[in-house]
């Protein structure tokens, strides 16, 4: 880290040999589609935040320690391919009471986000505000740009958060619940909106 906080350990200072020409500027890795995370195809770590006129930073909703205690539960029993395969991915949206909106399953976890909040988009709910994103597995830095992306003031994940995610989450205004289990919990960015209860 920089004086000013800054992430500098994902940044490199290359000097060329002798006689190497350096590399056009605009070379880039494209593709002309894709499934992926959002992350693949990107040339730089500036390159994969993106702008939203969704932002949750605003969003004032409380959610208390006792609604998320139930969310993974509740989670886990909604999952009817996972009973069948035990190999899938989950994420689903509750309101702030813990009330399940949608639940999605994939074998990717950024897949299983996409279905959720294309579920959204054809309910004409986005922004969502006022929501929170439960996920199966860990809270990585292309599901916390999901959540942003369509205004979802809270993403909370059974594993551990990426501290990329973290980064955008305290920038954006999301917060970010890790380690969802029961009644234990580490709240890692704007707790502000989980209230202890």
């Amino acid at each position: 880290m920089d004086e000013n906080g800054q992430n500098t350990y994902n940044v490199l200072d290359i000097t060329l040999a002798p006689g190497v020409a350096a590399p056009e500027a605009g070379i880039a890795r494209n593709f002309y589609t894709t499934s992926s995370c959002g992350v693949c195809g990107k040339g730089s770590l500036d390159a994969i935040r993106s702008k939203t006129s969704h932002s949750p930073a605003a969003d004032d909703v409380v959610v208390t320690t006792s609604v998320l205690a139930t969310l993974p539960d509740t989670l886990r029993r909604s999952q009817k391919v996972f009973d069948s395969t035990g190999g899938l991915h989950a994420a689903a949206l509750f309101t702030a009471d813990g009330r399940m909106l949608v639940l999605r399953e994939d074998i990717g976890r950024h897949n299983a986000v996409d279905k959720v909040i294309g579920w959204a988009a054809g309910e004409s709910l986005i922004p969502l505000r006022g929501a929170v994103l439960m996920v199966s597995g860990r809270a990585s830095f292309e599901l916390a740009q999901k959540a942003v992306m369509s205004g979802i003031p809270v993403l909370a994940a059974v594993s551990a958060p990426s501290s990329l995610a973290v980064d955008l989450a305290e920038e954006a205004g999301l917060t970010v619940v890790g380690f969802l289990r029961g009644a234990n919990m580490n709240l890692y960015s704007h707790t502000q909106r989980v209230k202890h209860q």
